[in-house]
């Protein structure tokens, strides 16, 4: 599909950041920078609080604005980092000025008139958007990268994830608690957390939303499992998904094993994860070097590998995988500025 095939295409957009001063908003600004996106001029909003403070963009003071109805008006992008109500408050006014909208909360995810897009899995969903474009939670992002290719070549029957998330997907406060609560601990002081519900140094912890009484899956599960089939295209897939929040300050790592349509040998994964977008094959059994939050972030990639046979299926068509993604790159800003780049007119 062409670039100019999308609907409304943007040339040199004006581009506006909602939720500027929190730890996505901050990666936004990053990302455009650094991809030298060409936009004609940055607004940044924030709430009141945050209101009067400068960001710094391409070496330039870049302040910040109160949010309010009227932010948008001469705004051809609106890049939301903000809460759920937000987004929904906010980004009706959004659209009605012109705007489009790539919002990275849950408030349009499963909005079927909402394209829910990940560029490397289901770019093509993308022309159908009415004006909001949502992206997806972190971690249906990294597994999808890696899921993928493997399901579009050998296909896939079921998918069990296991995950190992960061304090960055609760935001700033959490990755401060994290830093606060180590310190305190080596310290041998006492730290109450504030945050999140439980000990975070040195400790892990079932990931904190609300538990579903007669599923026994919390909603963090509950939104990887439908967002990840809504992204795959394969809305019955079995997915069974276990979330857990580990003490490392931003890249979740994930354990996958995914059930295809015949056997496969591990050479064959590797050789097809090693040709797809947006991933990084690091399988070095020798050494026993494989994918850890500390390579993964501060950059795009998703880092695959433990590639191997899933011995607890004996039917042999199961293969086991570990993976490791920057949960504020491309579980978050990184996915949104490559759709806002897909916008544009080639």
């Amino acid at each position: 599909m062409s670039l100019s095939s999308f609907p409304n295409p943007l040339r040199n957009p004006s581009v506006a950041i909602v939720g500027a001063t929190g730890a996505v908003g901050g990666e936004l600004i990053r990302c455009l920078e650094d991809r030298a996106f060409p936009l004609s001029r940055l607004r940044l909003l924030a709430s009141q609080r945050s209101a009067g403070r400068a960001l710094s963009f391409r070496g330039a003071p870049a302040p910040v604005e109160t949010l309010d109805a009227d932010s948008f008006r001469g705004i051809d992008l609106a890049l939301f980092a903000a809460d759920t109500a937000t987004a929904r408050t906010y980004a009706p006014h959004a659209t009605a000025a012109g705007a489009v909208v790539i919002d990275n909360s849950s408030a349009f995810r499963m909005d079927l008139d909402c394209p829910l897009v990940v560029p490397e899995v289901n770019l093509e969903t993308l022309s159908g958007h009415r004006g909001v474009i949502a992206n997806p939670n972190c971690v249906a992002i990294l597994a999808c990268v890696a899921v993928a290719p493997l399901q579009r070549r050998f296909g896939l029957r079921r998918l069990q994830l296991s995950t190992y998330q960061a304090a960055s997907g609760a935001g700033a406060p959490a990755m401060d608690e994290l830093a606060q609560a180590t310190e305190a601990y080596l310290a041998g002081r006492s730290y109450a957390p504030r945050v999140l519900r439980h000990p975070y140094a040195f400790n892990l912890f079932s990931h904190d939303a609300e538990v579903d009484p007669q599923s026994g899956y919390n909603g963090e599960e509950l939104k990887v499992m439908a967002e990840t089939r809504r992204i795959l295209g394969s809305f019955n897939l079995p997915i069974g998904v276990t979330c857990v929040r580990v003490p490392v300050l931003r890249a979740h790592a994930i354990a996958l094993s995914l059930e295809l349509d015949a056997p496969v040998p591990p050479a064959a994964i590797r050789e097809a994860l090693a040709e797809a977008p947006g991933v990084c094959v690091v399988d070095d059994r020798e050494a026993n070097h494989f994918p850890m939050p500390v390579e993964a972030q501060g950059q795009g990639e998703v880092l695959v590998g433990r590639i191997r046979r899933d011995l607890g299926d004996p039917s042999g068509r199961s293969v086991a995988l570990f993976l490791a993604g920057d949960q504020l790159l491309k579980g978050a800003a990184l996915n949104a500025v490559q759709i806002a780049e897909r916008l544009l007119v080639a």
